[in-house]
């Protein structure tokens, strides 16, 4: 783990702070200098509060005040009560927050994830959001939580969690063409064994890396992912890849589909490492118009193969920036009270 000096990191805080206290015009005017704090770590003891600004769960929960007290007094729908149920045990088994039946983590990840059932009726609840609400509950009280967590599912990665996952398909689709640029070699290697991407990149995507990455890895990518979106998790996927299968040294060991599997299911603690990670993360040259442009190549292919999808998601918003510039009407109304613009 990368010890950051007391130091540095009391200097980090204070510039958080003063972010989080002008948030509307630090990301209207200075959202580069965002991307680049987001980029070297967030304060842990503002990481709750940060992920709650960037994506635009604070100004949701501000939109809906009392909707989440509605929602957790209401009766939820038997059949996902107790899917749930059954899943509050698998999430972080040995963290303290969610180690014993009935605690007070579990408590809260059951209201959340019941919450949402009730929110989008239509979704219901999906296994993967579990890890995702139980990292945000780690940070945050349970009504802030569910607010990030309607956030990642409808805007950063929508259709992820509806019952077809035609979205987290067609996201291995583009994962699997962006990776013949970045590495032609793992690209031709899974190729030639005929691994389907949503073999090995499910898990990855819907639940954000937080139970394939370290602990001190998940958080640095949820910071970058926070602020810039989707984007991330493909960089990450693509770094895992390139490590793992990029090179016939590599390739060595993994002869058939089934060691190549084994080989993705146990990465190698180096490659998973913070501090290459995160800096082999932001080197990769994959942006949102890479991802946008074969998402386009990729649904057409779709089309004429499968049809139409049956999931009718919103458009991804790629980070905080697109999030709160799609927000003028809050935003403006938050600048006005403050007296920015008076």
């Amino acid at each position: 783990v990368e010890e950051v000096p007391l130091e540095v990191l009391r200097q980090r805080e204070s510039k958080w702070l003063d972010m989080l206290n002008n948030w509307d015009k630090w990301m209207a005017k200075k959202h580069k200098k965002i991307r680049l704090r987001c980029q070297k770590g967030i304060p842990p003891s503002l990481r709750g509060r940060a992920w709650q600004y960037l994506s635009g769960g604070k100004v949701k929960l501000e939109q809906n005040a009392g909707k989440f007290n509605e929602l957790d007094v209401a009766p939820g729908d038997p059949k996902w009560l107790d899917v749930i149920e059954r899943d509050l045990h698998r999430q972080f088994p040995f963290h303290e927050m969610f180690v014993s039946r009935g605690g007070h983590g579990q408590q809260d990840l059951f209201r959340v994830l019941k919450a949402y059932t009730l929110f989008r009726p239509e979704e219901g609840y999906c296994q993967a959001q579990a890890p995702i609400a139980a990292v945000l509950l780690m940070h945050m009280p349970a009504e802030q939580a569910f607010w990030c967590l309607v956030q990642i599912c409808e805007k950063y990665l929508p259709g992820y969690y509806s019952e077809k996952l035609e979205a987290i398909q067609l996201d291995g689709e583009i994962l699997f063409s962006l990776l013949h640029r970045v590495s032609p070699v793992a690209y031709k290697h899974l190729n030639k064994q005929k691994i389907d991407p949503i073999l090995y990149m499910t898990e990855w995507f819907m639940c954000a890396f937080s139970r394939t990455l370290p602990w001190s890895s998940v958080l640095r990518v949820w910071d970058m992912f926070f602020c810039e979106g989707v984007k991330i998790i493909f960089r990450v996927a693509l770094v895992l890849l390139k490590h793992t299968l990029g090179s016939s040294e590599k390739l060595k060991s993994c002869q058939g589909q089934y060691e190549t599997m084994e080989r993705l299911r146990a990465l190698n603690p180096k490659i998973m490492q913070e501090t290459f990670l995160v800096q082999e993360i932001i080197e990769l040259p994959v942006t949102e118009r890479h991802i946008e442009r074969e998402h386009l190549i990729q649904l057409k292919k779709w089309k004429e193969t499968r049809g139409e999808l049956q999931c009718k998601s919103s458009p991804r918003f790629h980070g905080a920036k697109a999030i709160s510039d799609s927000e003028p009407y809050s935003r403006r109304f938050t600048l006005l009270k403050t007296g920015i613009y008076l």
